[in-house]
C-alpha cells in the first residue's frame, strides 16, 4: 500500500506523520514504538523525541493529520444539489477506504484505545460530530428543497454513520472483500427507504 495522498508541506512534522503512517501500516497499533518510527522516518529516536515527547503525543498529532486529510477530501465534494452531495459523501466515507486497508485497520486500532486515552478519545469523537453535522446539513437542505422527506435529519445522520462504522468495522476485523460495497449499497437502500420515501425512491431498491 502507498502512503496516504500526496500533500505539498516537506517538513519535518510531515515526514514523521509518513513515517508513522508506514510504522502502524507494519507493525500494527500494538508493536508501535519510536525506535521503528525513527527507523522509517531515517534517523534516530532523539530526532523524533525532538518532535514528540512520547509516542502518545505523536499518535495523537497523527490523528490530527489522517483525521484533517480526510477533512480536506470531504472539501472536495463542490457540489450543492442536495441528493448528489450526499451521494458523493457517502462515497467518501465507503468508497475511498478501499484503497486504503491499512489505513483502516491502524485507525481501528486506536479507536479501539479510545476508552482509556482521552485525547484519542476527542479527536474521533470531534470527527464523528463534523461528519454527522455534514450529513445533517444536506439532508436538511434537501428537505427545504423538497427533495427529501421531512425526517428526523439527525436521526438520520446516526443511522447513516453506524452503516459507515460497521462496515469499516467488518472489513478490518472479518476481512471481507465486500463489506465495503455492501455498505455503500445498504447506505443507498436506507436513503431511498427514508429520505424518498414520499417520491417513490424507495422501489428503486
Amino acid at each position: 500500500m502507498a502512503d496516504p495522498p500526496d500533500r505539498t508541506s516537506s517538513d519535518s512534522d510531515e515526514e514523521i506523520m509518513r513515517a508513522t503512517y508506514r510504522a502502524l501500516r507494519d507493525h500494527g497499533y500494538a508493536d508501535l514504538t519510536i525506535k521503528r518510527i525513527a527507523d522509517e522516518y531515517g534517523k534516530s529516536t532523539a530526532a523524533v523525541h525532538y518532535h514528540y515527547d512520547t509516542k502518545d503525543d505523536l499518535l495523537v498529532a497523527f490523528l490530527d493529520y489522517v483525521l484533517n486529510q480526510f477533512g480536506e477530501t470531504i472539501h472536495e465534494v463542490q457540489t450543492t444539489a442536495p441528493e448528489q452531495r450526499l451521494e458523493l459523501l457517502l462515497d467518501k466515507l465507503l468508497v475511498a477506504p478501499e484503497d486504503h486497508h491499512d489505513l483502516l485497520i491502524a485507525m481501528l486500532e486506536m479507536r479501539s484505545q479510545a476508552p482509556y486515552k482521552e485525547a484519542f478519545a476527542d479527536r474521533f469523537q470531534q470527527n464523528d460530530e463534523y461528519v454527522q453535522y455534514l450529513l445533517r446539513t444536506v439532508i436538511d437542505h434537501g428537505i427545504s428543497e423538497d427533495i427529501f422527506t421531512d425526517v428526523d435529519s439527525e436521526h438520520v445522520a446516526r443511522a447513516l454513520m453506524t452503516i459507515v462504522d460497521g462496515g469499516r468495522t467488518r472489513a478490518v476485523v472479518l476481512d471481507e472483500t465486500e463489506t465495503l460495497a455492501t455498505a455503500r449499497r445498504t447506505a443507498d437502500e436506507y436513503v431511498n427507504a427514508v429520505l424518498r420515501a414520499d417520491t417513490g425512491g424507495s422501489e428503486d431498491t
